[in-house]
């Protein structure tokens, strides 16, 4: 037997070594609340704290559902001093679940799905496994009632309850509780209140959908799904292929967006509701078909410009694909030409000149429309329109009357104008249209121009054509007949005078004048009588002599013719 004093040390070391075995640890505690009450719309922080020391752990926060089946939403890990977080699914959660620093589950604004029951678990190896389970209340204030009156006939002869009105609240958690009042008085009626299982599902397509539910392709389609179960149920959106089921997104709003939709994304789309607690017979599950329509660029058998010559034929095909079947129009300048895909002209003139357009739509689809355009351009020679220019109510043109001439041409190439007389305006689109361009020239009216004409042509190289405006009587002005008159009495007066001195001329050597002084004779002629009488032949010019003329005894002329 050995001494007491030789045992101690052994029961030492025992105790330490059963001190340091793992078995020897306490059983892993954790610190969770059991209950958590917010209001919609505030921030959540679910605490899971393991109490005591322990160097290695392993952190999962779990959602579960009504069944008690767990969903793991997020797992930390602490190796050391730090605690490695790692994020798994948030369920369709928006804004998602995080994770702090110190293992907390946070949500960032409390939504009424939120009200659920939340588990954490801590495994900590050779000291065990602990989990507690936290319940979180999500509290929110009911939207303003709605009363929809039956617009039926009721009967005062019946002795069963008839509806009069129903009462909607929605959006309120707890269930609101509603109260009918009758002249300020409460009544005591019977209340219909779905507070718990989901029983009816609604699923339908938002706009921009028509009545035929086509969505046009590159628009936002959003896709809408809603329960009447309380609290919100959770919503899974997925589509079929292949009879399998391709979950898309999974929320509590119920709403699902397809951006810039593709003609590939039409088919078959389905909406569950994931309440656990709803009844066996209960339809959770609805679906519906995406049609997503288009209509590609239409195609031309021609290019933008098609020129032919006059009298020519042809045919322009139009080719289109969409869906659904898209129709076609021709037209020209905005007016109808036909619904065939082909555009047949035949003996094209200057008038089929133009812009032709193709277009496709779809009736059952707004807005849904393409178009496709030619010009179509007519050789030939010119084709030339003159305004012809009528007389003023006279009946006649006067001299220095003012006139306005146009000219108005067509063809192609664009012909060009010119006019006899200088003064015409450049040639500019005439109204109307249809390839016609008109000039004009304003003159005055004279003789020259009722002899000769004014004359406009239009040529091209195909040839040319010409116009001449002819004026007809042209009668002198007014004012210019009396000047006319005055100047021929002139002229008739000057013609006598110089008539008068010719003849006066050729009786040279006659006396034409009487002598006022007595003296001899000149040779040759007869002696003046000293009475003065005068015989007709002594008529004639005053004759001056060498010294400018006789003088008389005052020294003036003293001969008068």
């Amino acid at each position: 037997m050995e001494p007491p004093d030789a045992r101690a040390p052994r029961l030492l070391v025992l105790a330490l070594l059963l001190g340091a075995h793992p078995g020897a640890e306490a059983e892993v505690r954790l610190s969770v609340p059991p209950l958590v009450e917010v209001m919609r719309g505030e921030p959540v922080t679910l605490d899971c704290t393991p109490l005591g020391t322990h160097d290695h752990f392993v952190l999962e926060w779990f959602l579960a559902d009504r069944t008690g089946v767990r969903h793991r939403l997020a797992s930390a890990e602490l190796q050391g001093s730090e605690l490695q977080d790692k994020m798994h699914d948030s369920w369709g959660r928006s804004p998602p679940y995080q994770l702090d620093s110190q293992g907390r589950l946070v949500l960032a604004e409390a939504q009424v799905g939120d009200e659920r029951d939340y588990v954490c678990v801590v495994r900590a190896g050779a000291a065990g496994t602990a989990e507690a389970t936290a319940r979180l209340n999500v509290f929110a204030k009911p939207e303003a009632t709605e009363v929809s009156p039956n617009k039926g006939t009721l009967s005062v002869m019946e002795d069963i309850a008839q509806e009069i009105a129903t009462c909607n609240s929605r959006n309120g958690n707890p269930v609101p509780q509603i109260t009918w009042y009758r002249n300020g008085q409460r009544l005591e009626v019977p209340l219909e209140v779905n507070s718990d299982p989901t029983e009816h599902v609604q699923f339908w397509l938002g706009s921009p959908s028509t009545t035929a539910g086509w969505v046009r392709e590159g628009d936002s389609v959003q896709l809408f799904c809603r329960g009447d179960g309380s609290p919100t149920p959770e919503y899974t959106f997925f589509r079929l292929q292949d009879q399998e089921e391709d979950v898309l997104k999974t929320n509590l709003e119920g709403n699902l967006t397809l951006e810039g939709v593709q003609r590939s994304q039409s088919g078959t789309y389905g909406c569950r509701v994931e309440d656990y607690d709803a009844a066996e017979d209960a339809e959770l599950s609805k679906t519906l078909e995406l049609h997503v329509a288009y209509l590609d660029p239409l195609e031309l058998s021609t290019g933008e410009e098609l020129s032919l010559p006059l009298g020519n034929s042809t045919a322009v095909n139009c080719s289109v694909r969409g869906l659904p079947t898209p129709t076609l129009r021709w037209t020209k300048d905005s007016v109808p030409l036909g619904d065939d895909s082909t555009l047949s002209l035949r003996s094209i003139t200057f008038d089929s000149a133009g812009t032709y357009t193709c277009e496709a739509s779809m009736p059952t689809v707004p807005l849904l429309s393409r178009t496709r355009s030619f010009k179509l351009l007519v050789q030939g020679p010119p084709e030339l329109r003159a305004e012809e220019v009528q007389p003023k109510a006279e009946g006649s043109w006067r001299e220095g009357d003012e006139v306005k001439l146009i000219c108005r041409t067509r063809g192609y190439p664009e012909p060009k104008l010119s006019w006899s007389q200088l003064g015409g305006s450049p040639a500019e689109p005439a109204p109307g249209g249809q390839g016609w361009v008109s000039s004009s020239l304003t003159l005055k009216v004279t003789s020259a121009l009722s002899r000769d004409g004014v004359s406009c042509e239009a040529s091209n190289p195909h040839g040319n054509d010409r116009h001449v405006f002819h004026f007809g009587t042209v009668a002198p002005q007014t004012s210019q007949a009396g000047v006319a008159v005055m100047a021929v009495a002139v002229s008739v007066g000057l013609l006598l005078l110089v008539v008068a001195a010719f003849y006066c001329m050729r009786r040279k050597g006659h006396r034409c004048c009487r002598q006022g002084e007595k003296g001899s004779p000149l040779p040759g002629e007869p002696e003046l009588s000293h009475s003065g009488s005068e015989g007709p032949e002594q008529t004639g010019l005053l004759m001056g002599g060498a010294s400018g003329g006789a003088k008389h005894g005052s020294g003036g002329f003293g001969d008068e013719c």
